[in-house]
């Protein structure tokens, strides 16, 4: 399928184009950069939610209750799950997706699972660019599971316009769970199978380690789920939309989308810079003579790259 053509199938919201234009993407096909560039003015409209935590917390579940709860409001809805990598074929293992399977044959639900081929924080480093596909093929929801790889995955608060953090009763220390960032990223905090004791424990730990954050910094709101019965998920959901509108009339969803746009920005230079580094400048040879040198100390990791930097021009 030329670029045109898919372009035109994306926008359209047909399946069959929005997966193909999600696997170019993934695979990094030449042609994914005119597709992306013919779909970024038609995207950015979409409400797009991260649901992060520890493994186990229930979060495919969670993202499959949020996702029927869209659709009984008429919307269209996008979910990108991050999977772990296969250790045979490097592909995903789609453990999320088989969970999800009540809306396989929904055609307002587009559901892709990634894998992350070894991208850490919690994301596949594909993910942006296929939510950029899903918003420009007109999703009014996006949702976005992380891996659960623990203490960080604190990646999607640079990809969402809402981060729900995860977390549930029984989990050993659960204080521990919210170190190295996670505690920072929430916008709001969901204590998912309520239904088991030591929940209340959970919520104030939760409350009390919220005591402790600025006084003029709005605080996120706790909301208790059962997803598997669908207890508490529109609440959940109401919570979402809540914060989403008073992000937006405060302009610091404005603000955070700005922040986003200069990181993806910030990455592509420097794949652009990485890639040109690699096939102009450095060649195989080279660079393995350089690792060896570095390996024998008899050169530095920083004055190599120096001279590279040197040798393009750039210092």
């Amino acid at each position: 399928m030329e670029t045109d053509g898919l372009v035109a199938g994306v926008r359209a919201g047909e399946t069959r184009a929005v997966a193909r234009a999600i696997s170019l993407v993934e695979d990094g096909r030449p042609e994914a950069r005119a597709l992306l560039a013919a779909l970024f003015p038609h995207a950015g409209r979409s409400l797009v939610v991260g649901v992060t935590g520890p493994p186990g917390a229930g979060k495919s579940s969670l993202v499959d209750r949020l996702a029927a709860h869209a659709r009984r409001q008429g919307r269209t809805v996008g979910i990108v799950a991050v999977d772990p990598t296969s250790p045979f074929t490097g592909g995903a293992i789609l453990g999320d997706r088989i969970r999800m399977q009540a809306h396989a044959t929904d055609p307002g639900v587009f559901i892709r699972s990634m894998a992350t081929r070894g991208h850490l924080g919690g994301l596949a480093a594909a993910t942006g660019q296929a939510l950029l596909v899903l918003s420009a093929s007109g999703k009014d929801v996006i949702l976005v599971e992380t891996v659960g790889v623990g203490q960080d995955e604190v990646e999607i608060v640079g990809t969402a316009d809402v981060s729900l953090v995860v977390l549930v009763p029984g989990m050993g220390d659960e204080v521990q769970a919210l170190k190295a960032g996670i505690m920072e990223i929430a916008d709001v905090f969901v204590v998912n199978k309520a239904d088991r004791e030591g929940v209340e424990r959970v919520v104030t730990e939760i409350e009390s380690m919220l005591s402790l954050s600025p006084g003029d910094q709005e605080r996120p709101v706790v909301v208790k789920t059962v997803a598997t019965r669908d207890e508490g998920t529109a609440s959940l959901f109401e919570a979402v939309e809540t914060f989403h509108r008073r992000a937006a009339s405060s302009g610091a969803l404005a603000r955070k989308r700005r922040a986003q746009l200069r990181r993806q920005l910030e990455d592509a230079v420097r794949e652009r810079v990485m890639a040109q580094v690699f096939r102009q400048v450095v060649t195989p040879a080279e660079l393995d003579a350089t690792v060896e040198r570095l390996a024998a100390r008899a050169e530095d990791p920083f004055t190599a790259a120096e001279g590279i930097a040197r040798r393009m021009g750039l210092a």
